[in-house]
């Protein structure tokens, strides 16, 4: 792309940036035959205008930039049919054995995966929502554990130092989990650091970790990262993710189940 006017390249810059959720400063001087401090030029001035936001080394789209999140009430409609098929999708990476335990993390795509599990296919779930654990805690095959902490409201999580405590002490056979957000390199986010650091924990007690989330949010990248995309065993989506984005994180080691 030898011969472009700043304009046009910046152009190219902003579509790039969109295609793959981030763009890289080193990369785009190589792709564009231009000078690293070209690039930068460039995407000061795409930040100027809202079109970019500057992150170490790169940008990422405006919108991708997020700090807040929208209540349960508002994400139980958003995407609800794709969500049903997560869920679904979802069961197969459900342990098997009679001692079988599993961690269920708060969410409202969570919350139809609860809804969808066998009576008696799971010995233990532990959870740190309240929604789930009154849920599960309706069938007697299995046994619930909550976890204890303080209630976050927005997303009826219990979260700070108790939460970590529990589940720092704690062995299960697959965590599933949630996210606001995920790329290959931010890995999977979430914009409050006690949910963060709540789902961190998770991470670290799972022999394996799935994390169920749809396409809509590949390319969010939220505060805080709660986990690296290879520590992520299992990520179940919907169809709308994207082959580029699927890419990105299969060469990341994570297996992507396109429901």
């Amino acid at each position: 792309m030898n011969g472009l006017y700043a304009e046009e390249r910046q152009q190219a810059i902003a579509v790039l940036a969109r295609a793959r959720g981030r763009v890289a400063v080193a990369d785009l001087a190589k792709r564009f035959h231009v000078t690293s401090e070209t690039i930068r030029r460039d995407l000061d001035t795409l930040a100027s205008l809202g079109v970019l936001s500057r992150v170490h080394g790169g940008a990422v789209p405006a919108e991708n930039v997020r700090l807040v999140e929208s209540a349960v009430p508002a994400r139980e409609v958003e995407l609800a049919a794709e969500k049903e098929r997560i869920a679904e999708a979802a069961l197969a990476y459900l342990p098997t054995g009679r001692a079988s335990t599993v961690l269920l993390d708060a969410g409202t795509t969570l919350g139809r995966f609860a809804d969808l599990i066998p009576a008696g296919r799971v010995a233990t779930a532990v959870t740190n929502s309240l929604t789930l654990a009154a849920a599960l805690s309706a069938r007697e095959a299995t046994e619930v554990q909550s976890l204890g902490g303080r209630v976050r409201g927005i997303t009826q999580a219990t979260v700070g130092s108790a939460t970590v405590d529990a589940l720092r002490a704690l062995r299960v056979d697959v965590a599933f989990l949630g996210a606001n957000g995920f790329t290959s390199i931010h890995g999977f986010s979430t914009p409050d650091p006690a949910e963060g650091a709540v789902k961190r924990a998770m991470v670290g007690s799972a022999r394996r970790v799935v994390v169920l989330a749809d396409s809509s949010k590949f390319g969010a990248e939220y505060l805080v990262s709660f986990a690296e995309a290879s520590e992520v065993d299992v990520l179940v989506t919907d169809s709308g993710l994207s082959p580029f984005a699927q890419q990105s994180l299969t060469e990341q080691g994570i297996e992507v189940v396109l429901a």
